[in-house]
């Protein structure tokens, strides 16, 4: 089975960055926190525990921390568990194009769906046959029918409410999955963008709703790789996104204590990564340092979700120098 072109492109663009940023004493937490993974993968390919127990989002990710490491479906030292993720995301496909699974949902299937079409959109390519295209091309759809009339999306698969979260989800989806070739109308993304922009706040952070103005981290990091997913680099809306994440590249651990901890450590380092240079090279060295220290003896990553599901961020956050993943190409 070949390796993807935008994998080897991927590779040879971050052979240099990763060789300075990711230590030996990193490669040994990345190492130790996908051995965890691949541990606790069940033949079928799921993950997860207490209530998020074979949770497709669960399963995404970590599929994805694993080919962030170079592996892919049948190759590399997880290229088993990378089958194993991808075999269970098919196997959970509905008809009408909903990626779930019944015992697996969380207050959020739309977040499932999210991260389970980011990760068939990233696996496209290196899987025989036609099976993940045609997965692929229906969960978009569903995607497109489910945008409210404000541009955004929430919880369920229908276009009712919507908030910041759930919506950069899905933008990150529609972006890989138009990457890989399927279609996307541009008018979903425009409308998706202005629902963004209508929850910034004048600090230049994110409220969670343009009627609930609290601006926090986690979301802010997220609003700002939703602008670089719909390939918009510049502007004063960006602007003062990341001038206002920049507040918080001295302060990486006092985020430690704040709801949602791990989900802005996954956004926070991709908005970081896009913006470039010393402002990425700082940020990963001190979210580096705070997840050195939090690792635990067995290699995983604790979370409010679950153990599996702050691994797989934790493993993709320190590996984001590699620069493999499509998502993360430049």
């Amino acid at each position: 089975m070949a390796v993807g072109p935008a994998v080897l492109r991927g590779q040879e663009r971050g052979a240099a960055v990763s060789s300075q940023l990711i230590t030996p004493r990193v490669e040994r937490a990345i190492r130790a926190g996908l051995d965890f993974l691949a541990s606790r993968q069940t033949p079928e390919g799921a993950f997860g525990a207490r209530g998020y127990r074979r949770n497709v989002a669960v399963v995404s990710l970590a599929g994805m921390a694993f080919m962030a490491n170079g592996s892919t479906p049948g190759r590399g030292p997880y290229g088993v568990n990378v089958n194993r993720s991808t075999e269970y995301l098919l196997k959970h496909c509905r008809d009408d194009g909903f990626i779930t699974t019944e015992e697996g949902q969380s207050h959020g299937p739309m977040y499932g769906h999210g991260f389970a079409t980011l990760y068939l959109a990233e696996v496209y390519g290196m899987w025989p046959g036609s099976e993940v295209r045609d997965r692929l091309a229906a969960a978009v759809r569903l995607i497109v029918n489910a945008q409210n009339g404000e541009g955004g999306w929430r919880y369920q698969p229908e276009p009712m409410d919507a908030d910041v979260s759930v919506t950069v989800c899905q933008i990150m989806a529609l972006r890989a999955a138009r990457n890989a070739g399927i279609y996307v109308p541009t008018e979903t993304i425009d409308r998706a963008i202005d629902y963004i922009k209508a929850c910034q706040n004048p600090d230049g952070g994110f409220g969670y709703t343009p009627q609930s103005q609290q601006s926090l981290f986690p979301r802010s990091a997220a609003a700002v790789v939703a602008f670089y997913s719909a390939g918009i680099y510049q502007g004063d809306e960006l602007d003062r996104a990341l001038r206002y994440l920049a507040t918080f590249s001295n302060r990486i651990d006092s985020l430690t204590r704040e709801p949602n901890y791990m989900y802005g450590q996954y956004y926070g380092v991709q908005a970081m990564f896009h913006a470039k240079g010393e402002q990425f090279d700082k940020w990963y060295r001190s979210a580096a340092n705070v997840l050195l220290r939090d690792q635990r003896p067995d290699g995983s990553w604790n979370d409010d979700i679950c153990p599996e599901y702050g691994t797989a961020i934790g493993c993709l956050v320190l590996q984001a120098p590699n620069n493999y993943l499509p998502i993360l190409q430049r």
